[in-house]
């Protein structure tokens, strides 16, 4: 049974680092939670180290970028690990070929950035899906359109056997009160559909390979024991960090506050009834990172 806990400070002392997601834990979209940015730096005060780790599908540059203008300072982490860089690299290795059709909005445009991590990457070249080799999807076009608007697209897109690369396995997020929907949504109707998705951000293991490259870039290496996974996306962070086998704390007061009656915490029955639908159980609980 989960453990619901009242301040991340009462378990910090069993972890070196933690693998802490963005939205919907440090910030909303829209501005930066206080009570998630003093928690996170006490942890770092203790001696601990925080990689953030998101499925935001742009380089870690452009998400310390967006932190700073949302009021996220950087005192209160260390690395990055996006979703987009993960991605980004498998693209630039070649894996849905050269020339790709982009699903997404413009500011999107720093994923076809080169990337430093690779010393002979491919050239990308963006064209129609007539032209494509496979699909990049950063995000809808709409990020409040129903995802079955891409249908024909994609039944053209299967036909001819490409491959979707999904730079955000994120189904929602929540920008302040407005729900919208990621790439993750695309990603899940093309494989209904019958199309091959390929996915490189939690709850997959291709980030958490990245996010223990970062600690290792800045001298540190942390055993799986002592990294906490904290999240409020039961199937992308709990769901990735118990299939990581390293501990997670589920902020139930992200998109699952509804199902869970989180207020200031969640309501225990209604918790319980949530994780046994799940078939998923996080090590602990709290209503908001505090």
């Amino acid at each position: 049974m989960t453990r619901i806990i009242d301040t991340l400070a009462e378990i910090s002392g069993h972890y070196d680092a933690v693998f802490c997601d963005l939205w919907g834990c440090v910030h909303d979209g829209l501005r930066a939670f206080p009570a998630a940015v003093e928690a996170l730096r006490a942890f770092k005060a203790e001696g601990g180290t925080v990689v953030l780790v998101t499925n935001a599908p742009r380089p870690r540059a452009s998400v310390a970028r967006q932190l700073d203008r949302l009021g996220v300072p950087a005192d209160c982490w260390d690395v990055i690990a996006t979703s987009g860089d993960s991605a980004r690299a498998a693209m630039f290795e070649g894996v849905i070929g050269t020339r790709v059709w982009h699903i997404g909005e413009p500011h999107d445009a720093p994923f076809f950035e080169p990337l430093e991590l690779l010393s002979d990457p491919v050239e990308i070249e963006k064209v129609d899906l007539a032209e494509a080799e496979g699909i990049v999807c950063t995000g809808p076009f709409d990020p409040h359109a129903d995802p079955s608007v891409m249908r024909p697209q994609f039944l053209l897109a299967k036909t001819k056997g490409l491959k979707l690369l999904c730079a955000n396995p994120d189904i929602v997020v929540d920008r302040g009160e407005s729900r919208e929907w990621c790439a993750g949504a695309l990603a899940e109707l093309y494989t209904e559909m019958g199309g091959e998705s390929l996915y490189f951000g939690k709850p997959h293991p291709p980030i958490y390979d990245l996010a223990r490259r970062r600690l290792e870039q800045i001298g540190r290496r942390v055993a799986d024991d002592r990294i906490l996974a904290i999240g409020d996306g039961i199937r992308t962070d709990v769901l990735g960090g118990m299939g990581e086998n390293i501990d997670t704390l589920f902020i139930t007061g992200g998109l699952a506050r509804e199902e869970t009656g989180t207020v200031d915490q969640p309501d225990p029955a209604r918790l319980a009834r949530f994780l046994t639908d799940a078939e998923l159980e996080p090590t602990y609980s709290i209503g908001m990172l505090r």
